[in-house]
């Protein structure tokens, strides 16, 4: 199919119809997708300083999981704190605009009037939508809401938003555990933990690069570089950190 097919697909009108309704999915992917990013970075650097320091295995899983459930978590409270926070800011402002509306229709028309006449709308014209989107009160408002204030009619869910966060912090935060999980169990089955830990995570760093990168329109390439940049940052300087307080580790 050709360049232009996948476009004129795009924008058939059940094409559109399927992008309106997806938006809340799409903000549930994105607390995912950050929620993984920021699972992945943590963890690693968590582990990272850990293998610097040459503890074993047990150490860096006990550090690792602790990491992994407490920031997990925090992230995710945040998110929630967050979402229902802008949840409760919006719903105040509907209750405002609601009471503006019923007491004060001729002012709230008139707002109607100019949000339109300065997006280029006279005469007959911008009389009859005036006309149509203050004869329906729910038009009425939701117009006011979104020209005004910004806020749409849909409302995520802060236990939703939160529970994507934390799934994916912890799916892909366990990620570089699985190695030294594995060297506990089967000591000398993974060689050094350490590398396989970094292949693992490498991996599940490009993974959520391309995905992030799909999500926000960016070029897959950049998506993956730009992930792993940050990753190979902050596990780096958690390494040498690790390396430099080895001495302190020696004396346990």
């Amino acid at each position: 199919m050709s360049h232009h097919s996948d476009h004129a697909a795009d924008h058939t009108p059940e094409a559109i119809q399927r992008r309106l309704q997806r938006g809340g999915t799409q903000e549930y992917l994105k607390d995912s997708i950050y929620g993984a990013i920021d699972g992945a970075v943590t963890t690693f650097a968590v582990v990272s300083s850990v293998a610097g320091a040459g503890l074993p295995s047990g150490i860096v899983i006990i550090l690792g999981v602790a990491n992994l459930l407490a920031d997990g978590f925090s992230m995710a409270s945040g998110n929630f704190l967050g979402t229902r926070a802008e949840n409760q800011s919006a719903d105040r402002t509907q209750r405002e605009e609601e009471y503006e509306i019923e007491h004060h229709p001729e002012g709230e028309r008139e707002e109607v009037r100019q949000i339109f006449a300065e997006k280029g709308f006279e005469g007959d014209t911008l009389d009859k939508i005036v006309s149509v989107i203050t004869s329906d009160r729910k038009l009425w408002l939701e117009t006011m809401l979104l020209a005004e204030h910004g806020i749409t009619g849909d409302r995520p869910s802060a236990w939703k938003a939160a529970t994507a966060t934390f799934i994916a912090f912890l799916i892909i935060g366990g990620i570089p555990l699985v190695a030294y999980i594995l060297d506990l169990s089967r000591p000398g089955l993974v060689g050094d933990p350490f590398t396989l830990a970094c292949i693992l995570t490498a991996i599940s760093f490009a993974l959520i690069g391309a995905l992030k990168a799909r999500f926000v329109g960016q070029k897959i390439g950049y998506g993956v570089l730009e992930t792993l940049g940050v990753g190979a940052i902050a596990s780096g300087l958690a390494y040498t950190i690790g390396y430099l307080l080895r001495p302190f580790a020696e004396n346990l």
